[in-house]
């Protein structure tokens, strides 16, 4: 038996995804602000201070200390919830902001607890509770980057997070380690140790291009890992657009601006 509603789903697309969440009458989702794509008439949209879970309904303090947490680090101190205020089942759709895939969660089966990365969180079921993970070991603190103050999704309903590039799935046995760039982690169950590791090596340090830490994760537990940050595929496009077009090689040069159109 669940506690947080018990929402059906279903995934389209490949590269550009969005989920579609079927609500029974009464029934909940709690989205970002800006996940929203569309939905059936029927459905009541309304903003609200927090996540609307049960363990955010105790007092405007607890509310207040909950969202100023999220302010703290640039998340929204607002949620969107979506309930289906007429008769039958209704449809309300969420998309991805950036090419990827969307991972799919249920709480119940993940120990109820999955740490992610701050800004991976799409949509859930009313009652999934969304809270700021402070990392508590002090390496990790001053030197985690993008891996350090993580989201904690709580509860025993359905989430969904997204991710750029190709979205591995991997289940790491006790005490197995697995290094990784704190970019590329999505998330992982709250089983899974977490930390900052140095990459050691006067080479690596200055010529490894790799930055001078990454992440450990160690089992037991799942981790879900995306072969493309976006905040290296911002770099990528924004580098290129700073490029002039004889820089890039070309045998042909201006005249090969010329030949395109843009020497006219």
């Amino acid at each position: 038996m669940r506690n947080n509603h018990e929402i059906d789903y279903r995934i389209y697309g490949e590269e550009m995804q969005y989920v579609e969440v079927e609500l029974d009458p009464n029934e909940t989702a709690v989205a970002e602000p800006g996940a929203f794509m569309m939905m059936d008439d029927g459905i009541q949209m309304e903003t609200m201070f927090g996540d609307g879970s049960q363990q955010q309904n105790s007092s405007i303090l607890n509310k207040l200390f909950n969202a100023g947490k999220r302010m703290l680090v640039g998340e929204n101190l607002f949620m969107t919830a979506f309930t289906n205020v007429g008769s039958g089942k209704k449809h309300v759709s969420f998309a991805s902001p950036y090419p990827g895939k969307i991972v799919v969660l249920d709480l119940q089966e993940l120990g109820g607890r999955v740490i992610c990365q701050k800004d991976a969180f799409l949509c859930a079921a009313k009652g999934v509770s969304i809270g700021i993970e402070f990392q508590k070991k002090l390496g990790t603190g001053l030197f985690g980057g993008e891996g350090f103050i993580m989201e904690k999704l709580e509860g025993d309903g359905m989430a969904f997070m997204h991710a750029s590039g190709y979205v591995q799935e991997k289940t790491l046995q006790a005490g197995e380690l697995l290094k990784i760039d704190t970019g590329c982690i999505v998330g992982f169950q709250a089983s899974v140790d977490y930390d900052i590791q140095f990459v050691g090596g006067i080479k690596n340090t200055i010529f490894g291009g790799e930055g001078l830490f990454f992440a450990t994760l160690r089992g037991p537990g799942k981790v879900w890992i995306q072969s493309l940050p976006v905040s290296r595929l911002a770099a990528r496009i924004l580098a290129y657009g700073t490029y002039q077009r004889k820089e890039e090689g070309s045998i042909l040069g201006g005249l090969g601006n010329m030949l395109d159109g843009d020497g006219w």
